[in-house]
């Protein structure tokens, strides 16, 4: 604080310098704080506000500007000296309650942010850049909706201001996916070439979309106009990462500080890279800190018990894991971690229960509700606070996953009415109806939900619901229309490759399987290289079936679909016959059954 005030000190020394000189005002004694602002010089801006006042001018005309340059100068306390009494004159009325909502939201405090706007409405409604922060106020509070609503608003209010087209871009992002935003991240850097907060936006999406060069240009126009933008740093970190350049990776992501480094996406990425270093403990430390920010997040859950498991914390692994594991619904992947974690501590018929359970296939698409706590428990702490939105869908998924469908649909519903355009509440109401059966409600809560959000979870479930009613075309071409966008995503190119099987375009399903197969995660997916492998017996590429299968075998030895693909592949390239026999009594296949064709 000291070093900030002296600098404003010697600004404020300056800029009286050419005012005494010319001995006049000019024609709007504000044009230079407001340029000031402009260009995110708070402390500028703060020396030629205090220089008006010196000259006579009244608080309420000086307040809103003054409000904004404190902000820019990140002294929030000060900003509500000047913004929270509303004081403001006539001429800066809209702006002042504009500026108000915006520090409401930073500090907060929504509702008081939805007041702010509202005033500020009264002044200016045809204001782009105040419909922009109506809309990311809408989406914090949970009205996503009517948020997207607010971003098409502000675009039609002004198609040419930057700040509109960037809200839009981010909304079409999360929508539709990343390559349906590029061109709208394009349109607002032409109108605001300098801005860092766009460029680092336009260069997160080009890595989504698979383009690392054209990601790795932005970075560096961001570093020419600021050497030490830790955004920079860490998107530089993210492409090392995605190369295998884990110690680059490392020291990119330090230069970030802090305020990146503790985000949920900084710690992902700094766990990601222990992991792959072999760091397990370290990265097991903080996937378990990422995971009490997100407690919702099964993948980072997965991915704690991934790490716990490499690090060789078996008993840890076992005792923090076993209530989830223990459930109906608990994921494959899951169950095989527990398995080996017991075998580990010598407790092998714990480990066959567990192997047993994870090789069993599952009839279902949706994903896992499991949480870690006994219904009766979750139905207590609804009915004391049934209007926390956390206690809703935790008892909703509760009586989802406890066969109790009907109550669970009632709740959902009741909690869809009290928070309308909410993504959260309209996937639970998915979810409840879905496991009730009630396959077209669903679809349209989901079909809600995926015009805000569109996850490849979600996408799953409309899939399901979909081929529960029939329309096995309009699933497949969900998936198509979803992998278009999400080019990166191998699990989505997985699930085209299953219809392209099924339709009997082999070739298709093939070139899909291989996109797949160069996707995080996807390259050592069982049911994946199975799926490959009985792919390649059909275009008569036998050696390629046999290395697919021997390694979706060698991942999941009691999974039914990759000891099935590598008895084929064995049978095709003329593998013995007792071990063929082996892997059919494995899975309790009969011989007419096993010779039924693929397709």
């Amino acid at each position: 604080m000291r070093n900030r005030r002296l600098a404003f000190a010697v600004l404020a020394a300056l800029v009286l310098i050419p005012a005494a000189l010319s001995g006049q005002e000019g024609t709007d004694p504000f044009e230079p704080a407001r340029r000031a602002i402009t260009g995110g010089d708070g402390i500028a801006a703060e020396a030629e506000l205090r220089r008006i006042m010196e000259s006579g001018a009244k608080r309420s005309h000086v307040a809103a500007l003054m409000g904004e340059a404190e902000m820019l100068q990140g002294d929030l306390a000060e900003a509500r000296r000047w913004l929270g009494p509303g004081d403001f004159s006539q001429e800066t009325r809209g702006l002042g309650f504009h500026l108000l909502g915006r520090l409401n939201v930073r500090q907060g405090d929504l509702p008081g942010a939805a007041a702010a706007f509202d005033n500020a409405l009264t002044v200016i409604p045809d204001d782009p850049t105040l419909w922009v922060d109506i809309g990311r106020m809408r989406y914090l509070s949970g009205a996503q909706s009517q948020a997207v609503d607010a971003g098409v608003h502000a675009v039609e209010l002004g198609p040419n201001n930057a700040a509109a087209l960037q809200f839009r871009a981010q909304l079409l992002r999360d929508a539709e996916g990343p390559a349906a935003a590029l061109s709208w991240f394009e349109a607002a850097l032409k109108r605001n070439p300098d801005s860092l907060e766009l460029l680092g936006d336009y260069a997160a999406t080009l890595g989504e979309v698979g383009r690392a060069k054209d990601m790795l240009l932005q970075i560096r126009r961001m570093i020419e106009i600021d050497p030490e933008n830790e955004r920079a740093f860490f998107l530089q970190a993210v492409l090392a990462a995605r190369a295998d350049k884990n110690d680059l990776a490392r020291r990119l992501l330090w230069r970030t500080g802090d305020a990146i480094r503790e985000t949920p996406a900084g710690l992902l990425l700094s766990a990601t890279i222990d992991l792959r270093s072999g760091n397990h403990r370290n990265a097991a430390q903080t996937y378990d800190r990422l995971r009490r920010l997100q407690p919702d997040n099964l993948t980072v859950r997965l991915l704690l018990a991934r790490a716990l498991s490499l690090g060789g914390l078996n008993r840890e692994l076992v005792q923090r894991f076993s209530g989830f594991a223990s459930r109906p619904d608990a994921s494959p992947y899951l169950l095989t971690l527990m398995a080996r974690a017991h075998e580990g501590l010598g407790e092998r018929e714990l480990a066959a229960k567990y192997i047993n359970r994870a090789a069993m296939p599952r009839d279902s698409l949706l994903v896992t509700f499991d949480i870690d706590l006994p219904l009766e428990v979750s139905a207590v702490r609804w009915e004391r606070e049934p209007t926390r939105s956390d206690r809703t869908r935790e008892y909703v998924r509760q009586l989802m996953s406890a066969g109790q469908a009907v109550r669970a649909v009632r709740i959902a519903n009741s909690f869809l009415g009290d928070h309308a355009g909410s993504v959260d509440a309209l996937i639970l109401a998915g979810d409840a109806n879905l496991v009730a059966s009630n396959f077209r409600d669903a679809l349209g809560h989901y079909s809600g939900a995926a015009k805000i959000r569109r996850s490849f979870s979600l996408v799953r479930r409309m899939v399901f619901a979909h081929r529960s009613l029939g329309q096995k075309e309009k699933a497949a071409a969900l998936v198509t229309e979803y992998l278009i966008a999400n080019p990166l995503d191998g699990q989505a190119a997985g699930l085209a490759a299953e219809f392209a099987v099924e339709m009997g375009d082999f070739e298709r399903a093939s070139a899909l399987l291989e996109h797949a197969y160069k996707q995080v995660g996807s390259e050592a997916d069982p049911v994946l290289l199975a799926q490959g492998a009985l792919v390649a017996l059909q275009l008569d590429e036998n050696q390629k079936a046999l290395e697919l299968a021997q390694r979706a075998y060698d991942l999941q030895r009691g999974h039914p679909a990759a000891t099935l693909a590598l008895a084929r592949s064995l049978k095709a390239n003329d593998g013995a016959a007792e071990q063929v026999g082996a892997l059919l009594a494995k899975i309790d296949l009969s011989a007419a059954t096993f010779e039924q064709p693929v397709g």
